[in-house]
């Protein structure tokens, strides 16, 4: 994996950014709040450990710039109007491609109408698998409400009544 790989994104909101976590995090990103590293090693290219958070100030921009020279991926939540953000842009953009979008990379949501979107397949996934609701929520960085509601549509989608139907009706499509 080169520099080039690693994902490094300035964006403006807490969705944008929460968009791209639960991408990479499906992608088999270790995601982690915070820029400060404790790792001792100086290259972390093949962690694929990703730090995400605000940038409120230069000391953050410089721990940001850090993290990402070391080779982890990077997703900040910073206006890029302002100084801060005009600062971390430059920095970063010296290192490689810096995303300004939480689309970015980002392939089609479903091809056809009827079909489960990622992030339905990726929490009835986790379902499959034997985690609760709860939890596949917690690790798609979802809340409960959320959860259950995209899998409310997957169950609409499907064409079945319960979870558990739409968890055995989701394996037997995968298996096709």
């Amino acid at each position: 994996m080169t520099d080039q790989d690693q994902p490094r994104y300035v964006l403006p909101s807490t969705g944008d950014a929460t968009a791209v976590l639960r991408r990479l995090a499906r992608s088999g990103w270790t995601t982690r709040e915070g820029f400060a590293l404790t790792e001792q090693a100086w290259d972390l290219t093949g962690n694929r450990l990703l730090l995400f958070g605000r940038v409120p100030d230069r000391e953050t921009v410089r721990l940001v710039v850090l993290a990402a020279a070391r080779g982890a991926g990077v997703v900040a939540i910073t206006d890029t109007s302002g100084d801060i953000g005009r600062s971390l842009l430059a920095d970063l953009t010296r290192l490689g491609p810096v995303h300004r979008d939480a689309g970015a990379d980002q392939g089609p949501a479903a091809s056809t109408p009827g079909e489960l979107v990622p992030e339905q397949r990726a929490l009835l996934d986790r379902l499959a698998n034997g985690e609760t609701i709860a939890a596949a929520a917690a690790a798609e960085f979802l809340s409960l409400r959320t959860a259950n509601r995209r899998i409310a549509q997957a169950r609409e989608t499907l064409g079945v009544r319960t979870t558990r139907e739409a968890v055995l009706a989701y394996l037997r499509q995968r298996a096709n």
